[in-house]
């Protein structure tokens, strides 16, 4: 599957660097590290579909349900970008950024940095950089080209082989998959060990997986600042009850 979305960004790459931007708004500050006292910081996520669950619910559009996520007391949106496996879209960004007071993450398979043009210019703050898409100097590369357009990067992983690359890009932002995106399984035990290994200089966000509020505190527990929260989400006609029971079950105390 991630070989068939890599191959595809390449080939949207010439036609993406076509596309006229629009005037990128003001940046909004990114903050989720964990501070003493503080519960889990929630990325709550917009998709239409995925790969492995198929079609998802549209009941409400993009901006009703960013304002719903942040009723429900979300620290960031995180909406998917790509097309033909997702059914997202850059525009999608503006539409949720427009709506909040939120930062929106732009969650995409970037390989170039048209990417990162569009991102910003359509309303991001942060983008999704995937060590396992990105040779170790590619990854470097995009992290620097990022940050000089003012974007934060949340850098992901699923082995243990893969944190010194994304650490030695210099991300501060760390974000531990529990899905192998080749084989789309869950492998919880080894993101929760590779989240626990990971240095204090970074924060450390949990992604995919989290359906109930007794994996959100057990997430809480351990030393995750952030979670991101996706398709049980998006399964609800409206996720407001949802995200505000998630969002309760992360406000407890480590013990």
């Amino acid at each position: 599957m991630l070989d068939l979305i890599l191959e595809n960004k390449r080939q949207e790459l010439s036609a993406l660097r076509r596309m006229p931007l629009p005037d990128p708004p003001a940046l909004r500050p990114v903050q989720l590290r964990r501070q003493l006292g503080e519960g889990l910081r929630m990325i709550a996520e917009i998709k239409l579909r995925s790969p492995s669950a198929g079609p998802l619910s549209r009941v409400l559009g993009i901006a009703e349900r960013a304002r719903a996520y942040e009723r429900a007391g979300a620290h960031m949106i995180s909406v998917l970008c790509d097309s033909k496996y997702f059914e997202g879209a850059y525009e999608h960004l503006g539409q949720a950024r427009r709506a909040t007071s939120l930062p929106i993450l732009c969650k995409e398979f970037i390989i170039d940095e048209a990417q990162l043009d569009m991102a910003r210019a359509h309303g991001a703050d942060a983008v999704l950089l995937i060590a396992r898409c990105l040779a170790p100097p590619r990854l470097k590369a995009l992290t620097r080209a990022a940050s000089e357009r003012g974007l934060r990067v949340l850098a992901e992983v699923y082995l243990p082989e893969e944190v010194p690359a994304v650490l030695d890009a210099g991300a501060d932002l760390v974000g531990v998959n529990a899905r192998d995106l080749e084989t789309l399984l869950m492998h919880p035990t080894r993101a929760r060990q590779i989240l626990a290994a990971l240095p204090d200089t970074v924060a450390r966000v949990h992604l995919s997986g989290i359906h109930d509020a007794a994996q959100v505190k057990a997430v809480a527990q351990s030393l995750a600042d952030a979670a991101l929260i996706g398709e049980c989400l998006m399964r609800e006609a409206d996720p407001t009850a949802l995200l505000e029971r998630l969002v309760a079950a992360g406000d407890e105390p480590r013990r």
